[in-house]
């Protein structure tokens, strides 16, 4: 691994530190998830200044209206804005995932229809791909889309997708439908992008255990849509979702939350059982010593990812990794900060509580976190496959007709 900028990076830190700097927004009261009053104006002009300023859509191509730059370049001004305090990135699942789908697959017309305004932070764009008995297997999809009978050419979807994630206040969503069931389940599905305000779009938002509502279930009846609004082929959806995934992954990165540093602050305060600070019982030096030395990994496996991006490399499977350490981290490291807190530990109110919350946060937000941009489980047989190497997982429903697979039912 490389640590070091080159001299071209090194520029461009130095000239996105400056001018991030200089614009930094005002401090706001930005809750934990972004669903407070005036966040999302508040977000929208931050994308919009960012835009202005050339740093959004860093690596799209500059026909989409990007600036054509190397992956290094978007991480370098992640990292340097990650430093300072900004509204939360509803922009973060259209910008990295479902914009570039649509861009990638979309004609011309459709193109300059929708990456400007992304871009500058006009619209919002959710992703449509879990559902109530599929999770993370989205080739699993029952939401059908089906040719309407008046000869238009038009579509009808109808179905439900749920965990999607901004679906109540976004503009636009791309939805993985089933249109040939008598094909395996990878072979019969259809993506296309839609408009969230449609006839038959009903969103209802999730009431999470953590008090926030960042989750919807989307319910379609007979929700028309053109042929122009396909992205690929008719029945090869699967092919058109890949797209999304991959970048899924690295767009989800690891969790968020109260980490080790919040944790060792919190035990030189807090008295322990014999009244010596918590920070004194070896358990405890034990557990901190653990997610220091998973942190430190995971930085390094982070620093494997942007020093193949600084060389031109396309990382590898191995950025599964993060997401599946850092989720199991912030529950377990929550879970034993609310209990050296004692009764503090079970106090919400980012007013009253310490660290203003966020242990507790972390604790009912965190098992959200091992199921958002696929679940342990999966890529656990991502990185079994394609990091280590190991035989596949028997699917039995591979090469059955989904209308006969049990999923299919």
């Amino acid at each position: 691994m490389d640590f070091n900028d080159t001299a071209e990076e090194a520029e461009y830190r130095a000239r996105a530190r400056e001018w991030l700097s200089a614009n930094a927004p005002a401090k706001g009261d930005h809750d934990r998830e972004g669903e407070g009053e005036g966040q999302l104006a508040a977000a929208k002009a931050w994308q919009a200044k960012k835009a202005a300023a050339g740093y959004a859509g860093i690596t799209w191509p500059k026909e989409w209206g990007g600036q054509g730059q190397p992956p290094i370049f978007q991480v370098i001004f992640n990292q340097e804005e990650s430093k300072i305090a900004t509204p939360p990135n509803v922009f973060q699942i259209g910008l990295g995932m479902c914009v570039p789908t649509v861009m990638t697959f979309a004609d011309e017309g459709i193109k300059q229809r929708f990456g400007g305004p992304a871009l500058h932070g006009e619209e919002i764009w959710c992703q449509l791909f879990s559902e109530p008995a599929g999770g993370s297997d989205v080739a699993a999809a029952r939401t059908r889309a089906v040719r309407a009978d008046d000869g238009s050419g038009d579509w009808l979807i109808t179905g439900q997708k749920v965990w999607t994630t901004g679906a109540q206040f976004s503009d636009f969503g791309i939805v993985v439908t089933r249109t040939n069931p008598d094909a395996p389940k990878h072979k019969g599905l259809t993506m296309f992008w839609l408009d969230m305000r449609s006839p038959g779009v009903t969103v209802r938002p999730i009431h999470q255990m953590s008090g926030g509502s960042g989750f919807n279930e989307v319910f379609f009846e007979n929700v028309r849509v053109s042929d122009s609004q396909r992205l690929g082929a008719v029945d090869d959806g699967w092919k058109v979702s890949l797209v999304t995934l991959m970048n899924e992954r690295l767009a989800v990165g690891g969790a968020t939350g109260a980490g080790w540093p919040q944790f060792l602050d919190a035990a030189r305060s807090t008295p322990g059982v014999d009244g010596r600070p918590a920070i004194a019982d070896g358990a405890v030096r034990d557990k901190l010593a653990d997610w220091y030395v998973q942190a430190e990994g995971l930085k390094h496996t982070r620093n494997r990812t942007i020093t193949a991006l600084s060389r031109g490399q396309t990382p590898g499977p191995e950025s599964s990794i993060g997401k599946v350490i850092s989720a199991v981290q912030m529950q377990e490291l929550a879970n034993a900060a609310v209990e050296m807190l004692d009764q503090y530990g079970i106090v919400d109110d980012p007013a009253l509580a310490p660290l203003k919350g966020q242990f507790h946060w972390s604790l009912m937000f965190g098992a959200g976190m091992r199921i958002a941009g696929g679940t342990d489980e999966i890529l656990k047989n991502i990185i079994a496959e394609r990091v280590l190497g190991l035989p596949g997982d028997i699917r039995l429903d591979k090469d059955v007709p989904f209308k006969d697979a049990p999923t299919g039912r």
